[in-house]
C-alpha cells in the first residue's frame, strides 16, 4: 500500500524540522553567538498555544471555531508585518491539526502537549509537519519535492502539513507548479503559507487559500505583554520606558522583545551586579537614540508661538547635539498628530504619557487650532519629502 512506503529521501535542509520551535530542552544546542544558558526573550516567550498569543483575538477565534466545527480548508495564508505572529500561528495551528487529544479551553482549542504528535512537534522532530524557508528554496525543483512528498500518507497524525515561510520569495515557475496541488491536494495534506509581502503573491495562489491578515499589535497590549515578561524575568521597569519600547517596536512583538532584551542589559547595575535590573525611561531614550525632550519641546513651543528666529536657533542647537533632522521632524509630526486627535475628540491620545507630558500636551491644545495643526502637518510631510531629496538636510529642516 502507498501508506506503508517510507518518505523519499530529500535533499539536506528542505525537509529538516524547524530548530526547536517550541521546546526549551537542555539538550537543544545553542544558536551561534548565544551562551548555552541564555535564550533571547523573543524565542523564550514565543507562544506555544492560542491563549498565549496577543493582539490577534479575531484570528484565534476564527481558527478555533473552524477547528471545533471541522470547517477549515486545506490551504491557509497568513500575512502581516514582521513579528506579529505569522509563523507562530502556523506552528500552533499545525500542532492542533495533528493533535489526537485536543483540549477545549474557554473559546478555543489547544494542543494537549502529551500525545505522540505533540511530543514529536515540541522536540522539533515531527515527520509530518515540515517547515520550508521559501527564501532559500525558491525554485520549481524544490516545489516538485514537496509535491512528491504529498503522495505519502502521514506517520504520526492525520495530516501531512507543509509550512512555507516567506512564500512570496518563490519563483513564478514554482508558484505555477504548486497551483494544481494547492487547489486539490490529497485529503491528508494541508498547506500553511506565511508572508510579509502578500502583494507579491499571484492572485491565483491567494484565491486557493483562506487568507488571514494579522494586524499590528496595539501599544497598550504590547506594554501589558512587556510588563508580564519583566515580572517573569525579575526586572523592574518604569511604565513610560516600556511604552517607549512598545512604540519603537511599531506593532511588532518580536521587535519590542528584542529592544527589551537590550534595555535589560543596559539596566544591569554596575555597582551591585546582584541587584535586579531597573529599566528607566532616560536609559531607554538613550538606547533608542530618542531626542532630548526638553529641547525639542522648547522648539515646538517656539513654532506654535510663531517665533521664527528662536525656532531656527533651537533647531540648530539640536543639530549640534548630533540629532538627525529627519528624526526631529518625525517627533514633531507625532505631537501634531496627537494634538489633532485631541482637538477632534479622538480618545486614547494620551496613552503612555507622564503627567508632565500630558499637561504640556493639553497646554499645546489650547494654543493650536485644528486648521493650524492641519497646516503644520502638510508642511511636515512636504518638508520630510524635500529633506530626503536634499543634499543639505539641516538647511532643508530650517527652511
Amino acid at each position: 500500500m502507498m501508506g506503508a512506503l517510507p518518505l523519499p529521501d530529500a535533499p539536506p535542509g528542505l525537509f529538516d524540522p524547524p530548530p526547536q520551535p517550541y521546546a526549551q530542552t537542555a539538550s537543544a544546542p545553542p544558536s551561534p553567538g548565544e551562551s548555552p544558558s541564555y535564550k533571547v526573550l523573543a524565542r523564550k516567550y514565543r507562544p506555544r498555544r492560542f491563549d498565549q498569543m496577543i493582539g490577534q483575538e479575531a484570528l484565534v477565534k476564527i481558527l478555533s471555531q473552524g477547528l471545533a466545527k471541522d470547517r477549515l480548508g486545506h490551504g491557509f495564508l497568513f500575512s502581516g508585518i514582521r513579528g506579529v505572529g505569522k509563523t507562530t500561528t502556523a506552528r500552533v495551528l499545525a500542532a492542533i491539526l495533528n493533535c489526537s487529544q485536543r483540549v477545549q479551553e474557554k473559546n478555543h482549542l489547544e494542543p494537549c502537549g502529551t500525545c505522540p504528535s505533540c511530543l514529536a512537534f515540541d522536540s522539533g522532530k515531527h515527520l509530518d509537519i515540515l517547515e520550508i524557508d521559501a527564501a532559500s528554496h525558491t525554485g520549481v525543483d524544490d516545489i516538485r519535492e514537496i509535491l512528491e512528498a504529498c503522495r505519502y500518507r502521514p506517520l504520526l497524525g492525520p495530516f501531512k502539513i507543509f509550512i512555507i515561510d516567506e512564500v512570496h520569495m518563490l519563483s513564478k515557475s514554482a508558484f505555477n507548479a504548486l497551483l494544481k496541488t494547492l487547489e486539490e491536494p490529497p485529503a491528508h495534506v494541508k498547506f500553511i503559507l506565511a508572508t510579509t509581502e502578500v502583494r507579491k503573491i499571484p492572485p491565483t495562489v491567494i484565491s486557493r487559500c483562506l487568507r488571514f491578515d494579522l494586524k499590528r499589535i496595539p501599544p497598550d497590549v504590547l506594554v501589558a505583554h512587556l510588563t508580564h515578561i519583566c515580572a517573569q524575568e525579575g526586572v523592574h521597569a518604569e511604565p513610560e520606558a516600556l511604552f517607549a519600547i512598545a512604540r519603537a517596536g511599531e506593532g511588532s512583538a518580536r521587535d519590542s522583545l528584542s529592544l527589551l532584551d537590550q534595555a535589560i542589559v543596559l539596566a544591569h547595575q554596575e555597582l551591585d551586579p546582584q541587584a535586579p535590573p531597573h529599566i528607566r525611561l532616560k536609559d531607554v531614550r538613550q538606547m533608542l537614540g530618542l531626542l532630548d525632550q526638553s529641547s525639542l519641546q522648547g522648539l515646538f513651543d517656539a513654532i506654535l508661538r510663531g517665533e521664527g528666529a528662536q525656532s531656527v536657533e533651537q533647531a540648530r542647537a539640536l543639530y549640534t547635539m548630533g540629532l538627525d533632522p529627519s528624526l526631529l521632524l518625525e517627533e514633531i509630526g507625532h505631537w501634531v498628530h496627537q494634538l489633532s486627535c485631541l482637538q477632534a475628540g479622538v480618545t486614547g491620545g494620551l496613552t503612555g504619557l507622564t503627567d508632565e507630558e500630558e499637561a504640556r500636551l493639553l497646554r499645546w491644545k489650547e494654543q493650536a487650532s485644528l486648521p493650524v495643526l492641519g497646516f503644520l502637518w502638510q508642511m511636515l510631510v512636504k518638508g520630510s519629502q524635500e529633506m530626503q531629496l536634499s543634499s543639505f538636510p539641516q538647511q532643508a529642516l530650517e527652511m
